[in-house]
């Protein structure tokens, strides 16, 4: 597989990763998956529209045994239409590849399969009834969503689990459109919604409902509504403030750690393609820069005592300094 160019920018965690790809999702994304996991569904991952890749490096870390994860993205590849050019060029004009690769490389030792073309492609990669979840983020064009929905659900078991993106974003109400038609007229059955995403199956959603209202209704981050509407049992999540407990999550291989032998911070690892020489001048930098222990006992001194005593000890310091740097400006005799 191909593998990401080297850059300077390499994230520590998940959330490092830009794009819109909320904790409560994140909580979401890993319930279903460890749902479906723990009932012995197989069946590969889908991700229509990638960005750079946070949502696909979670759906990775879910990967069984024998699975496959697809990912299918323009990237910076050419719009199959005007509308949709323009579109990629207001919101996407520095999405790249690259990008997506290092990030998701940052957290995988391989690639997932990448479709770079317009996610109308995706029928000729991926075979039917071969898809466990799907994750619906590509165009916000009501054609195209259209499309998206009824390709997904062409590729998904008949339990499988579709999430579409940007249901009630007030900027995409071609994903609204398509989302609720295809609920009301299309057969697709929401299992949930949270502020950003619509959860749902043609399967039965009742069961996956059940489970999902027992397992968050004794959270004390998230606030549950349940409401119907044209038939339909809608479930609806919304976080409590902003610390909300993630599942766990995918590891980076740059994540932080706490200062190794050399003195170097949180977050110094080398860079790949970084030479020995420029390693050795990191760490001689980190020896030279890191305070001795008497220089760090001076200064817990300095800041216990009270401030009348520590400017006289500071000037007195100062003083000797003076002194030291006159006497060693003297001529040897």
């Amino acid at each position: 597989m191909a593998t990401a160019q080297a850059t300077h920018t390499y994230p520590a965690e998940l959330n490092d990763v830009p794009g819109w790809f909320w904790p409560l999702d994140q909580v979401l994304f890993s319930w279903f998956l460890e749902r479906q996991e723990a009932a012995g569904t197989r069946g590969d991952l889908l991700e229509l529209g990638a960005y750079l890749g946070k949502s696909a490096i979670l759906l990775g870390h879910h990967l069984q045994d024998g699975e496959k994860l697809t990912v299918c993205d323009l990237f910076e590849a050419d719009a199959p239409d005007e509308a949709n050019r323009a579109e990629s060029a207001k919101s996407y004009a520095t999405l790249t590849r690259q990008a997506f690769e290092r990030n998701y490389l940052s957290f995988h030792d391989a690639l997932p399969v990448i479709i770079q073309a317009p996610s109308s492609a995706v029928t000729g990669e991926v075979a039917p009834g071969t898809c466990r979840f799907a994750h619906i983020d590509a165009s916000h064009l009501y054609e195209h969503v259209h499309g998206d929905i009824g390709a997904v659900r062409d590729l998904l078991l008949p339990e499988g689990v579709v999430v579409l993106d940007d249901y009630r974003t007030e900027h995409t109400p071609g994903v609204a459109v398509a989302a609720w038609e295809a609920v009301l007229n299309r057969g697709l059955r929401p299992v949930c919604l949270s502020t950003q995403k619509l959860y749902a199956t043609w399967g039965d959603p009742e069961p996956l409902q059940e489970e999902l209202l027992a397992a968050l209704r004794g959270r004390d981050d998230c606030s549950v509504t349940v409401e119907w509407a044209a038939g339909h049992r809608l479930v609806r999540f919304r976080a409590k403030g902003k610390a909300m407990r993630l599942p766990s999550l995918p590891v980076s291989r740059h994540r932080a750690t706490a200062p190794d032998a050399a003195g170097r911070q949180p977050g110094a690892a080398s860079l790949p393609g970084q030479t020995k020489a420029a390693r050795q001048t990191d760490r001689a930098a980190g020896r030279a820069s890191a305070p001795s222990p008497r220089d760090r006992a001076r200064r817990l001194a300095l800041d216990l005592l009270p401030p009348v005593v520590t400017r006289a000890v500071r000037r007195r310091l100062a003083a000797r300094r003076r002194a030291g740097a006159g006497a060693g400006s003297q001529p040897r005799p």
